[in-house]
Formats: C-alpha cells, sequence, structure tokens
C-alpha cells in the first residue's frame, strides 16, 4: 500500500529553487576511514635483527649428535615442573617455523628473524621443525645441532626441548620465550 503524495505546489516549487545548481551524488556508497595500525619501527627492527644475528655463533660445536638424541634446556631459575609441561606438549602453540631442507646460513637467518618477530608480538610458545638430519650430508643432523647452540645463546630463551613424536619427535623443538 502506497501512501499519498501530500506535496502542495507551492513546496514543490520551493524545494526546486533551493536545489538548483546542485549535481546528484555519483554513487551511494559509505566510505570508511582506514584503521590506524600500530606504527612499526622499521629502522630499530633492522639493527635489532642485525644485533640478533650477530648474537649466534657458529664458533663452538657440541659433540656429534645422533638423530634419535632428544635435546633439551632449561635456563636457571626455570622451574622443572614448566620443562615437564612443555616436553608433554602441555602449552598451545603460538607459531611454528618450518627450516626443512635450508642450509645452516638460510635457517640462520629465518631463526634470527623468526624470534624477532616472535618477541615483537609477544608470542611465547612455539614450535620450531629442523628435522633429523636423513638427508643431510653424511645423514647428520646439521640444523639441529646448530639450532641447539643458537638457542641456548639467545637470553629470550626460556626453554626448549624435541617435541612428541606427534608433532615431529627428535626433528622439531617446543621453545619458551620469555613474556614481555
Amino acid at each position: 500500500m502506497r501512501k499519498k503524495n501530500n506535496i502542495t505546489e507551492e513546496d514543490r516549487a520551493l524545494f526546486s529553487t533551493e536545489t538548483r545548481g546542485i549535481e546528484p551524488l555519483r554513487h551511494d556508497k559509505v566510505v570508511h576511514e582506514k584503521r590506524r595500525t600500530r606504527p612499526y619501527p622499521h629502522m630499530s627492527r633492522q639493527g635489532e635483527f642485525e644485533a640478533i644475528q650477530d648474537m649466534f655463533s657458529d664458533g663452538y660445536e657440541p659433540a656429534d649428535m645422533e638423530r634419535g638424541e632428544e635435546l633439551y634446556f632449561r635456563r636457571p631459575g626455570v622451574q622443572h615442573n614448566l620443562l615437564r609441561k612443555l616436553r608433554r606438549g602441555q602449552y598451545r602453540l603460538d607459531a611454528e617455523l618450518d627450516l626443512h631442507g635450508m642450509t645452516a646460513a638460510e635457517a640462520k637467518q629465518a631463526l634470527s628473524y623468526f624470534l624477532s618477530d616472535a618477541l615483537y608480538s609477544g608470542l611465547r610458545n612455539i614450535r620450531i621443525i629442523h628435522g633429523k638430519g636423513i638427508g643431510s650430508r653424511n645423514g647428520q643432523p646439521v640444523l639441529k645441532r646448530k639450532i641447539n647452540l643458537w638457542l641456548q645463546q639467545r637470553s629470550e630463551v626460556l626453554a626448549f626441548c624435541s617435541a612428541r613424536p606427534a608433532d615431529g619427535g627428535t626433528g622439531a623443538l617446543y621453545l619458551l620465550l620469555k613474556g614481555g
């Protein structure tokens, strides 16, 4: 049912004179203001990345590590119960980094970026997949050995251990970072 149009000729004439020279809109879309994003300090992040990369030393290599050997590390002062829960996979993972097939140099750079971003984002529980070394030259786990060394050099790393078999076993690590 339509409403009756109760506009008088006088109102029409008034409206017409008031709107003379006005052009109709070409669209009826509402343009929303873009959300402001948090500023990202590119230059300081680059300097931080370079400092982090310098923190990873390749000078010391522990004795040859077997493929099936489990890794675990805990900083002094970190409760043993925390490491036990980490080993059982009882913490929800915030992120994951897969280093399969990378050279040591590529893995070092990827790990540096990843840890830097994880710390910046406030992530605490992460998994790093380094592989078991089956495809490596001589069948030795090169990345596993180096990552073990690199992570122990980072003060932000509270603890790490080999993952449960369902999450990669001795080819992956659960890692707990300091909270911000």
